[in-house]
């Protein structure tokens, strides 16, 4: 069984930057595609950042926009998330997921669609 393993997740003030990676192993079948999603205390787990890792199409939530990059390395089974000019709001646990489906279907941002999760890196921006 695969599993997808997060990290660079911290304390920053609000402006700074951070990469979140997510390390997927042991998966014996191709995924195709993965996100980047968070979660508050007391909020639903919203959808950030999905990236079809065929074609390495991208889409973003309207809050992260311009502001955060999904990003793979495929030989190193590695997806990232560029996290620059954070804001309080960004503060969250955020996690990596990913399906075997061919397509989300165009529910790329919702948590259901997605079958495999990590652990969550957690993420702290201050004012």
């Amino acid at each position: 069984q695969g599993q997808l393993v997060e990290s660079g997740g911290g304390s920053v003030q609000a402006g700074g930057s951070l990469r979140l990676s997510c390390a997927a192993s042991g998966y014996t079948y191709p995924i195709y595609y993965m996100g980047w999603f968070r979660q508050a205390p007391g909020k639903e787990r919203e959808g950030v950042a999905v990236i079809y890792t065929d074609t390495g199409s991208t889409y973003y939530a309207d809050s992260v926009k311009g502001r955060f990059t999904i990003s793979q390395d495929k030989a190193k089974n590695t997806l990232y998330l560029q996290m620059n000019d954070l804001k309080p709001e960004d503060t969250a646990m955020y996690y990596c997921a990913a399906d075997w489906r061919t397509t989300c279907g165009g529910a790329c941002f919702t948590p259901g669609r997605y079958n495999y999760w990590g652990q969550g890196t957690q993420v702290t921006v201050s004012s």
